[in-house]
């Protein structure tokens, strides 16, 4: 696998399986990630720090770039880089993420911030607390996140209807 693919692996897999923003996302550097209980330590907004755990699938994909395309990966060096070592810009991962929406014929309104939503929204309609939710998200008031609760009311009433011998 080559650097781009691999690298732009990652970028989505960090995404969707933390709901980081982007810009939390490029801010990490190697140091920030604690491989001994699978987290990453991230800058939000507000200048606000919270650790936030990295999925199975997700950390192995990022060993395996620092493995293979780290030139630096010192505490202080960034992650998610381009071919020169240099830290990648929020436009930079926007870009190649409709790349590939594009490649695979997906809506063009798709954004990173949507693979947010999506990782919030499962979270929730897989039985996740919506104070976690709000903590993983970085949101410091509970309303910005129950924003995702409509879409898991609508999952629980589905559920009923097909699970409740009087629905």
């Amino acid at each position: 696998i080559d650097f781009k693919s691999l690298r732009d692996l990652l970028i989505l897999e960090l995404l969707y399986a933390t709901g980081l923003r982007v810009s939390e996302l490029i801010g990490i550097n190697y140091g920030d990630i604690h491989s001994e209980n699978a987290s990453v330590k991230v800058l939000g907004k507000g200048g606000k720090h919270r650790h936030v755990p990295i999925g199975k699938q997700a950390i192995k994909t990022l060993f395996m770039f620092r493995n293979l395309f780290a030139k630096d990966s010192s505490l202080l060096a960034p992650l998610i880089i381009n071919k020169n070592g240099k830290r990648l810009s929020v436009r930079s991962v926007q870009i190649l993420l409709k790349k590939y929406l594009d490649s695979a014929n997906l809506p063009k309104d798709l954004t990173p911030h949507k693979l947010r939503h999506s990782f919030a929204t499962h979270m929730l309609n897989n039985g996740a607390d919506l104070r976690a939710v709000q903590e993983l998200l970085g949101h410091s008031s509970l309303s910005t996140t129950q924003v995702y609760t409509h879409v898991s009311a609508a999952r629980l009433k589905e559920v009923y209807g097909l699970s409740h011998p009087r629905a």
